[in-house]
C-alpha cells in the first residue's frame, strides 16, 4: 500500500518502545495519531503531550470518531504489534470494517523502502549499536533519520527525523520475524543466540531467519558480522561481508583498551589503518564492542575519519542500558535492560571490570514465561556470578501464565546461598535491610518503575 494519502494513524500497542517511535514519526509528519495501550507509562504521557489521543481500555466506543469514519477509511492506517491478542476488540473492529491494517514490521518496511537503510540485528546489542550509529551519522553532513528501540540520551527520544536525509537507521527486530520486512544497504548482526523460542521453536530456526535477513542486504551493500557468528550458507549472501570483534583480530577490532575516569579509550583498527585514542562517553566494556560495530558501518559509509574518532566521546548512551543512577563513596547503582542470560553476563562482567573488588548485588525480574521456561538453566548460571541475588516474579508482558513456570525454576538452580526470592511489591521492604556496594537492577519488564524509588532510598 501507499503511505502518501494517509491522513491519520491508529496504533494498537502505542506504548511499546518501537510503536511509540513510529507514532512520533507520524506526529512529526503532521498526521493525526491515536492509539490504545494496556496501561499508562512515561512513554504514553509523552505521546499525549506531543498530540496523540490514547485510550487505556479495549473499548471500541473510546476510539476517536474520525478514526472510525467508514467513508474516510482509505485515508486511515491501523498499526498493531504482534503482542496484541487475536481477540482484541479494537483490532477486530478495524479488521471487520475493511480498514488498512498493518503489523508494525510491515509499516517499518514501507517507511524504509525508499531510503538508504542501515539495519542492526542481533538477539542483543542492537539498540545500543543502532543508537550509536544514529548519533555518529547525525553529526555528519549526510545526517539521518532513526527509529530506535530505546530512548537516546542525546536525542531524548527514540526518534530522529531529518527530512533532508535519505538515510534511515533502525533496529532489525527478530521477534515475530519482523526483520524480514527490511532490505538494508548496510547491516550489522551482533549476536544470534537462542531467544523467542515461543516464536521459532528451535535455535536452528532462529539461525535460518537471521540467514534470510542477511540475504536481504542489497547486492551493493555491506554486512558486518560479530566474529564467531556463523551464517548457514555465506555464498547466498549478496552483500560484501566483514567481521568485527572487541579485542581479537577481525576486519574491524579494538586495540589498547583501557579504562580512564570511568569510561573506555581504545584504538579502532580497520582495513588498512587505525584511529587512535577513541574515547567512549558511555561506560561498560561490552559497549566497546558495540562501538566497534557502529564505527565499522560509519567507516564503510565513508564518513570522515576525524568525525569517527571524536563522535563517540559525546555519546551519552540510552536510558536503561548500563545506566548509572548513583555513583558515590557509599553506593554505585546501575539500571540495565538485560533480560537474556548473555546480556546478564555481559552486564555483570562490565560491572566487575569497572569496579574490581566490590560486592555486586543484582535484582533481576524475568521477562516472559516462555523465556524463563526455555532458558532457566542459562539464567541460573548467569545470575550465579553475582555476590547476592534478589530474584523477582516473572513479568508476563504479552503472555498468559504457563502452568508450573515461575521464578523458582531459576531460583532453585542457583548454587550460591546468598539469594532471596520476592514479589516486586515487597522489593523496597527487602532493600531497606540491604547495604550493597554495587547494586544492579536488570530486566525488560516494569522494574524500571522502581528506579526512582531505589534512588531515593539510597540518596
Amino acid at each position: 500500500m501507499e503511505l502518501k494519502g494517509i491522513r491519520r494513524v491508529y496504533f494498537i500497542g502505542i506504548g511499546g518502545i518501537g510503536m511509540s517511535a513510529l507514532a512520533r514519526y507520524f506526529l512529526v509528519s503532521g498526521k493525526s495519531v491515536a492509539g490504545y495501550d494496556r496501561c499508562e507509562s512515561e512513554l504514553t504521557d509523552h505521546l499525549i503531550s506531543e498530540g496523540a489521543e490514547i485510550q487505556f481500555r479495549d473499548d471500541v466506543a473510546l476510539i476517536p470518531e474520525q478514526f472510525k469514519d467508514l467513508e474516510e477509511r482509505e485515508y486511515s492506517l491501523i498499526v498493531y504489534t504482534p503482542a496484541i491478542p487475536k481477540n482484541h476488540l479494537c483490532l477486530n473492529y478495524f479488521l471487520s470494517n475493511g480498514f488498512n491494517v498493518l503489523k508494525r514490521s510491515e509499516l517499518l518496511g514501507l517507511i524504509s523502502a525508499d531510503k538508504t537503510t542501515v539495519a542492526v540485528a542481533g538477539t542483543h546489542g542492537k539498540t545500543t549499536i543502532s543508537t550509536m550509529l544514529a548519533f555518529i551519522i547525525s553529526q555528519s553532513m549526510q545526517g539521518c533519520n532513526a527509529i530506535l528501540g530505546g530512548i537516546s540520551k542525546n536525542f531524548n527520544s527514540n526518534l530522529l527525523i531529518n527530512f533532508s536525509s535519505k538515510i534511515l537507521v533502525t533496529e532489525a527486530d527478530e521477534f515475530d520475524r519482523s526483520f524480514l520486512k527490511l532490505y538494508p544497504k548496510y547491516a550489522v548482526i551482533s549476536s544470534m543466540d537462542a531467544d523467542h523460542l515461543d516464536v521459532y521453536g528451535s535455535i536452528e530456526k532462529v539461525e535460518l531467519a537471521f540467514h534470510q535477513f542477511a540475504t536481504q542486504v542489497k547486492r551493493d551493500g555491506f554486512l558486518v558480522l560479530k566474529k564467531g557468528v556463523q551464517m548457514r550458507n555465506p555464498r547466498e549472501i549478496k552483500a560484501k561481508i566483514y567481521s568485527y570483534a572487541v579485542d581479537e583480530q577481525a576486519d574491524f577490532y579494538a586495540r589498547n583498551i583501557h579504562l580512564k575516569e570511568g569510561c573506555y579509550e581504545f584504538d579502532f583498527v580497520f582495513p588498512g589503518g587505525k584511529l587512535t585514542g577513541i574515547k567512549l562517553g558511555q561506560p561498560g566494556i561490552y559497549n566497546v564492542e558495540n562501538a566497534i560495530a557502529a564505527l565499522s558501518i560509519g567507516w564503510l559509509m565513508g564518513l570522515d575519519e576525524n568525525l569517527l574518532a571524536g563522535s563517540l566521546n559525546e555519546f551519552r548512551g540510552i536510558h536503561r542500558r548500563f545506566d548509572i543512577q548513583i555513583w558515590n563513596e557509599k553506593i554505585i547503582y546501575i539500571d540495565d535492560y538485560a533480560h537474556h542470560p548473555k546480556e546478564i553476563t555481559a552486564c555483570i562482567n562490565s560491572v566487575r571490570h569497572m569496579f574490581p573488588g566490590k560486592s555486586i548485588t543484582g535484582i533481576f525480574q524475568p521477562h516472559l514465561y516462555s523465556r524463563t521456561r526455555d532458558l532457566a538453566i542459562e539464567f541460573a548460571k548467569s545470575l550465579d556470578q553475582l555476590d547476592r541475588l534478589i530474584l523477582l516474579d516473572i513479568y508476563p508482558a504479552r503472555e498468559l501464565p504457563v502452568e508450573g513456570v515461575t521464578s523458582e525454576m531459576i531460583f532453585d538452580r542457583i548454587e550460591q546461598k546468598n539469594k532471596v526470592l520476592c514479589n516486586l511489591h515487597d522489593l523496597m521492604n527487602v532493600l531497606r535491610n540491604e547495604k550493597p556496594e554495587v547494586l544492579v537492577t536488570m530486566g525488560a519488564g516494569n522494574i524500571d518503575m522502581y528506579v526512582d524509588k531505589i534512588k531515593k532510598l539510597y540518596t
